[in-house]
């Protein structure tokens, strides 16, 4: 399996935090689920960290069966939807998004 994990570091914006939730689930949820060859979509927000460590509040965390189909739900037209709604998303937070690719070990 492959997981591709956005990490939002920095800080929403203040008084914005169930508006931020909110429109996480209501407009950004539903199209990660329709990725193509998506089989999990996790969010994840930040409830507490180590003295020093960077603040992520929020992490994104997908999961494909391949490269392939994570390649293929990069290039699809309902994640170039999902970037541009994304920009609603970010007016409510201060910081920027990285990603990473894992290969999920069995277990």
């Amino acid at each position: 399996m492959i997981i591709r994990q956005a990490f939002f570091e920095g800080s929403i914006h203040a008084g914005k935090e169930e508006a931020f939730r909110a429109y996480v689930t209501e407009t950004l949820m539903p199209m990660w689920l329709a990725f193509p060859g998506i089989r999990e979509v996790r969010v994840l927000y930040n409830l507490e960290r180590d003295e020093g460590a960077p603040p992520y509040p929020m992490a994104l965390s997908t999961m494909y069966e391949s490269r392939e189909a994570l390649a293929e739900a990069l290039d699809s037209p309902i994640r170039y939807e999902s970037r541009e709604a994304t920009k609603g998303l970010l007016a409510m937070f201060d910081g920027h998004i990285h990603h990473h690719v894992f290969d999920l070990a069995p277990g």
